[in-house]
């Protein structure tokens, strides 16, 4: 056999003595992971969240091909037909069931109290008699509107009288998702760090060569990370984009990038049941430069200014929306001003800004309390120690090297709220990537 020959053997056998007693491995600790966590969950989250809700009984109904949003948080499972979850309050503790639901890793999970036959819900329910049946029907919160109207009609019918007792579990679902344990933070946290590293690999001179590259190569980039990460995306497609004097050029796009190119990310990373959002910012430099311009980087120095007022102003509150009263009333004590999102004003004077801190976890918009105009529900619901957050803003500043026109300086990264104020999950954004 010749030496080369040889070679390949033994990386064949290498390859495949890594490959089998490792395949599964990294399913397993992940599978592990998410049954802590769900154990938790259930023991210290639910009972509280059920009885501050007022909800008895918890039905979640799903059949084949349509999965409600909480299948992959309550264990998965397989469905043939109908199939329900129930969780039922008893005192400090809820019992857990699965009607029609199984599989080997619902069941070695653990944390259901029995599984049982779909037929046997109406029985079920009758026998635990509850006053209060929350289902997920809800307005805002996409997560918690998993019920059909088919599967509603299906059920109350199944349930007779008692489909009378049906309610709304959209608040009650925000409070069990958006309470979290310390094993969820912990998980969350990777996932940003995860995150934070591939944007920047993206957005440095081992992706984009100036002249060459194109935006969309970056994203390709970008997604082909996931596959061989095992990780998902939080908004498909991750947006890399340009922005320059008359706002954003092109997003993830067959645009070439070119030197004196303002490039920026915007996206999030799958992991576990957790989705991160954030952003990165580079500078494509033009031979002999060495930095960003100043107009460029003053810019980006007064978004930091504006983040570091968030970071010492958000605090628990009885409202998102009185967190966010006193943010803005700090941001412009600060000499800031607000403004409607990309509605800077004329001023070259003043940096504008718009603040947009939203609830973060389990989808890159995801459950609980958030500061953002855009969930104006949850603007009403308490701000608790441990909500994940993603602390987003915008800040538009006056540059004298584009004509005076105003930088868009968008920054983002996923925190913690704790009592002391903003926690940080992984390194955030505090400098302009530079790109040769």
């Amino acid at each position: 056999m010749s030496r080369w020959n040889s070679h390949i053997l033994k990386a064949l056998l290498i390859s495949l003595l890594v490959a089998q007693p490792g395949a599964g491995q990294e399913a397993r600790a992940r599978w592990e992971r998410m049954c802590q966590i769900r154990a938790e969950k259930f023991d210290l989250v639910l009972p509280k969240a059920m009885h501050d809700n007022q909800i008895d009984m918890w039905i979640i109904v799903m059949r084949e091909g349509l999965l409600d949003p909480m299948w992959n948080a309550l264990g998965r499972g397989y469905v043939g037909d109908w199939a329900y979850y129930v969780f039922t309050a008893q005192g400090g503790r809820v019992e857990r069931s699965a009607l029609g639901v199984g599989g080997y890793m619902l069941e070695q999970c653990g944390v259901y109290d029995y599984f049982g036959s779909a037929e046997e819900l109406s029985d079920f329910v009758a026998e635990r008699n509850p006053n209060r049946i929350g289902v997920n029907i809800a307005e805002s919160i996409g997560g918690a509107d998993g019920l059909s109207h088919t599967s509603y009609l299906h059920l109350k019918e199944r349930l007779g009288p008692y489909g009378d007792r049906l309610v709304s579990a959209e608040r009650f679902v925000s409070d069990f998702r958006a309470t979290r344990v310390a094993s969820e933070i912990a998980a969350f946290a990777e996932a940003g760090e995860f995150s934070r590293e591939i944007a920047e690999r993206a957005l440095s001179n081992q992706v984009i060569t100036p002249s060459v590259t194109t935006l969309e190569d970056v994203a390709w980039w970008i997604q082909d990370q996931l596959l061989e990460r095992g990780l998902e995306s939080s908004f498909d497609m991750p947006s890399v984009y340009i922005t320059g004097p008359e706002g954003i050029v092109a997003t993830s796009s067959d645009r070439i990038i070119q030197r004196g190119d303002l490039l920026m990310i915007d996206w999030g990373v799958g992991f576990l049941d957790f989705y991160t959002d954030m952003k990165r910012i580079a500078y494509v430099l033009h031979e002999g430069e060495t930095k960003a311009p100043v107009g460029i980087q003053n810019a980006f120095d007064q978004a930091l200014k504006v983040r570091d007022v968030m970071k010492s102003t958000i605090k628990p509150a009885n409202t998102a929306q009185q967190a966010l009263d006193v943010t803005w009333e700090a941001i412009e004590a600060a000499g800031f001003n607000r403004i409607e999102f990309n509605q800077p004003s004329t001023d070259p004077a003043i940096t504008d800004v718009v603040l947009g801190p939203h609830s973060v976890g389990n989808w890159g918009h995801g459950f609980g309390p958030s500061l953002a105009f855009f969930n104006p529900t949850r603007l009403t619901y308490e701000l608790r120690p441990g909500t994940l957050i993603s602390v987003e803003l915008f800040a538009y500043t006056s540059n004298p090297e584009w004509g005076g026109a105003k930088v868009r300086i968008p920054l983002e990264d996923d925190a913690v709220v704790t009592e002391r104020g903003i926690e940080w999950l992984y390194p955030v954004n505090n400098r302009i990537l530079l790109i040769k």
